[in-house]
C-alpha cells in the first residue's frame, strides 16, 4: 500500500493567505498541517486564512482539531479561517460534526463523476 502524504503550499494574495492542501489529513500528517497554519497565522495583523481543501481526499478528527485550533488562533487576533472547496466526503464530516457552522465554507469542491 503506498504511503499517502499531505502536500501543503501557501501563498499570500493581498489581505489573505491561501494554504492549499492535497492528500489526506490524519494523525500522521496533521502535525505538518498544524505547523504550516501556525506559520501563516503568526503575524502582527488579522489574517484571513483560506484553506483550499479541494485536493483533500480524507480528513479525520485529528485534522478537524488542527483546523479548529487554527480558527481559534485566527479569531483571537481578529482574523478568520475559511475552508474552500471541500470534497463531498470532507463536507459530510463538517456537516455531521456541526463544524460547517464554525467555519466559513465556500465552493462545492471537486465534482465527483456519477454523483
Amino acid at each position: 500500500m503506498p504511503l499517502v502524504e499531505l502536500k501543503v503550499s501557501s501563498r499570500s494574495e493581498g489581505d489573505r493567505v491561501v494554504v492549499a492542501l492535497s492528500g489526506e489529513i490524519d494523525l500522521y500528517t496533521a502535525p505538518r498541517l498544524q505547523s504550516q497554519l501556525a506559520s501563516a497565522l503568526n503575524v502582527d495583523h488579522p489574517v484571513r486564512l483560506v484553506v483550499d481543501m479541494s485536493g483533500v481526499d480524507f480528513c479525520d478528527s485529528t485534522g478537524m482539531n488542527v483546523l479548529l485550533a487554527a480558527q481559534r488562533m485566527a479569531r483571537e487576533h481578529g482574523g478568520n479561517v475559511e475552508l474552500s472547496g471541500p470534497r463531498p466526503a470532507v463536507r459530510k464530516i463538517l456537516q455531521v460534526t456541526g463544524l460547517e457552522s464554525v467555519f466559513t465554507v465556500t465552493g462545492e469542491g471537486a465534482a465527483v463523476p456519477g454523483q
